[in-house]
């Protein structure tokens, strides 16, 4: 594998079988596994809304979660590239999904709002500035067909 090639792999077990299977839409649970070798496993169901269990992840908030930390992981690294210290970082994302009268439905866009605090007085402007550039580098951003918001925040620690 080169380089340039990253693969990723996991399982998802379904585990929601109430003992007839899906011989109605409420007769089965939503619920499953998602196992990923070496790492606890991460319980997932639908959204609520969908007959999910709202003590378990459900996809749209993975997205949602994967969204936000990809652009952490970004702005981190343009951060340093640029000579900005970063001392703390939070942010508060929420994203707009519709659903079509045929059932279907998309994200029509998420919105991050990072708080960054940053060492340096100097640098509050261009730390505000490299959100931009984090969101060009972010492989999850660049994935996604809906637009990734950004309102974010910085603070002098």
């Amino acid at each position: 594998m080169s380089l340039s090639e990253h693969r990723y792999a996991l399982a998802v077990h379904w585990t929601g079988n109430l003992g007839e299977g899906t011989t109605s839409y409420r007769g089965y649970s939503r619920d499953h596994d998602v196992i990923i070798p070496g790492l606890p496993v991460l319980q997932g169901s639908a959204d609520p809304t969908f007959h999910g269990d709202r003590e378990r992840y459900n996809p749209e908030q993975l997205l949602l979660a994967a969204l936000a930390q990809c652009h952490l992981l970004s702005y981190l690294h343009v951060a340093v590239k640029h000579g900005v210290v970063v001392t703390a970082y939070r942010d508060e994302a929420s994203g707009l999904m519709r659903l079509n009268r045929d059932g279907s439905g998309q994200f029509e866009r998420v919105t991050l709002r990072p708080r960054v605090t940053v060492a340096d007085a100097g640098h509050v402007e261009l730390a505000a500035r490299l959100h931009h550039e984090a969101n060009q580098v972010c492989f999850i951003a660049r994935s996604v067909n809906f637009p990734v918001e950004h309102e974010p925040e910085t603070v002098l620690a």
